[in-house]
């Protein structure tokens, strides 16, 4: 069991750095957080943690590899990414926000999301990511022996998964407190704007990554 734990606490070492590293995840776990409330953003973040976990399966599997040599493949990865993120900045930038606090409780109701479309919004973001594939790869064939049996690396996923969804659910709860909602409030047209405007920055970047 040492190896494996070594194997862990190395993977888990590199992997949270990489989480609380912004990126298109982050940010999306923030709109949800201000537009939508905590449970969607809860929701979102589990969504992001089955992403992950299916990026560690493929890898385990080798299809991982098979991924990051075929250009077609990564391509119609890529391209449906960089259209989803497009998809949710200008839906964010069109976006009313929420007009003040007297009408809070009549908006809320039209921006609730349903649980299940917020985790949908998760899993799709962080799947379509194709940079996962070569992180993955990378991290997997850097610090994991390949006589590492197929579960312990699998276990291994479900570490990461549960890292990245703690993290994201921390955030949620920090970004729904009674401060961070009434500034939102405040601002929301801008904020919302502002969160488009990173969304399409996301995309213009993915829309340039390349197959290594």
């Amino acid at each position: 069991m040492a190896p494996y734990f070594v194997e862990w606490s190395t993977l888990m070492a590199v992997f949270a750095i990489a989480a609380i590293t912004p990126g298109a995840d982050f940010a999306l776990i923030l709109r949800q957080s201000l537009v939508h409330g905590r449970e969607a953003a809860f929701a979102t973040a589990f969504g992001i943690g089955a992403a992950l976990l299916f990026h560690v399966s493929y890898t385990i599997l080798g299809l991982g590899l098979l991924i990051s040599k075929s250009l077609i493949l990564f391509n119609v990865v890529k391209w449906l990414g960089v259209l989803y993120l497009l998809y949710i900045g200008i839906k964010s930038i069109t976006s009313r926000g929420i007009a003040g606090e007297k009408n809070e409780n009549m908006k809320s109701k039209k921006t609730r999301q349903s649980l299940k479309k917020a985790f949908f919004a998760g899993f799709t973001v962080n799947a379509l990511n194709p940079k996962a594939v070569f992180f993955f790869l990378s991290i997997f064939s850097t610090f994991v022996a390949p006589i590492t049996p197929m579960a312990v690396k699998f276990c291994y996923g479900l570490s990461m998964s549960a890292l990245l969804i703690g993290w994201f659910v921390l955030v949620g709860i920090f970004m729904t407190t009674p401060a961070i909602r009434s500034l939102y409030q405040r601002a929301a047209k801008w904020i919302d704007r502002l969160c488009g405007a990173v969304f399409i920055a996301f995309s213009i970047r993915l829309m340039f990554q390349k197959a290594s």
